[in-house]
């Protein structure tokens, strides 16, 4: 089969993406997280909640640290041939990627605003409304989570040390997945190819790392779509994200709504373990949420965006969302299009099947 210069083109920058970026990294940090295996057991009871604390903090810490340290290194060695299909690139990957993470006097109070906007009116409303909907996914997602002894703060009796964990821990979380998804994934991406193609890509292996618990044993009790509904939640959320992360050029907004996300659903699960109906949890939680929600709206459209601008940003968001089904510029029959979409999702599964190798 003979494949014409545009595909040829697709498949060979996707492929040096995967290759001299995406594997050596993971394997770089799976060399780095072996290292909290070792440690935190020396300082913590596996059945402790200090243990889950200390292994999300550690974890934290080496993929902050880890992935522009690999970055830089990879493109020392790699130079010559990344330039071969990186044509633009005008400053280092490790600066690019510590970029996104730069706040400043004039930036942070919109920074934190963004986050709590994409929390109000994204995260919210899907975690309620599947949880409303589809009332087993609690007690399903409860059971895939606190079987890992690092969710042991999930089964804490005492509130204050459940609330002080969660926090804890859900920073960690959403900025170690918010590190490699957006601001590596879909960032260095962006610096090889099509831009949304980076975004359904990140996409992709973030949705599947969340699908992975169809491997659960914990799954074959429950109907088999359940993962796909928490699949198709995280890859609408990470096509937002990363959308937000790549235009704007700021990562904070999404730790942000990534970690109150969290913390609000692990307080719906802790309240189930707790025996407390989902009702009472949608009461006393959601419900004033929401309240509060429409009044942080009103009054950023009040003071802060004026609802035109809002709508812009919208709008130019689906717009471009849109052309990941049109023509690229080097792509000439519908052929390569399609080529494209096909080749990003080998690379997301790749990148997806890669990535087991830094869930230890």
């Amino acid at each position: 089969m003979v494949f014409s210069d545009a595909k040829k083109r697709i498949a060979k920058k996707r492929f040096t993406f995967f290759l001299y970026d995406v594997a050596l990294v993971f394997v770089f940090l799976f060399i780095l997280l072996i290292i909290p295996l070792f440690i935190v057991p020396l300082i913590a009871e596996e059945a402790s909640v200090l243990y889950g604390i200390l292994f999300y903090v550690i974890r934290m810490i080496m993929i902050f640290l880890g992935i522009p340290l690999i970055l830089y290194l990879t493109n020392l060695i790699f130079e010559f041939q990344k330039k071969k299909v990186i044509i633009d690139e005008d400053i280092s990957p490790a600066t690019g990627h510590l970029k996104l993470f730069k706040v400043t006097k004039k930036n942070y109070k919109y920074q934190i605003l963004y986050g709590f906007l994409i929390f109000f009116l994204v995260f919210l409303p899907i975690d309620f409304f599947t949880y409303l909907l589809v009332p087993k996914m609690i007690e399903y997602q409860a059971w895939a989570l606190v079987l890992t002894s690092t969710n042991s703060y999930l089964l804490a009796n005492n509130y204050f040390i459940f609330l002080i964990s969660v926090i804890i821990i859900h920073i960690s979380v959403s900025v170690t997945e918010e590190t490699i998804a957006r601001g590596f994934l879909a960032k260095r991406g962006s610096e090889y190819f099509f831009e949304m193609s980076a975004v359904m890509i990140s996409s992709l292996y973030f949705g599947l790392g969340h699908f992975a618990y169809f491997l659960d044993p914990i799954s074959q009790f429950y109907p088999y779509w359940f993962p796909f509904v928490w699949f198709i939640q995280a890859f609408v959320v990470g096509i937002i994200l990363a959308l937000l992360v790549l235009r704007k050029k700021w990562i904070l907004p999404a730790i942000i709504a990534h970690a109150l996300n969290n913390i609000v659903a692990a307080h719906t699960i802790w309240s189930w373990g707790q025996g407390i109906s989902f009702q009472v949890v949608a009461f006393f939680v959601y419900i004033p949420l929401f309240i509060i929600g429409i009044l942080f709206i009103i009054v950023c459209l009040l003071l802060v965006w004026p609802f035109s601008s809002v709508k812009r940003g919208i709008l130019n968001g689906f717009a471009l969302f849109k052309t990941y089904f049109k023509r690229d510029t080097e792509e000439k029959t519908i052929g390569d299009t399609l080529f494209r979409v096909f080749f990003d999702i080998l690379i997301g599964c790749l990148i997806f099947l890669m990535g087991f190798l830094i869930a230890v």
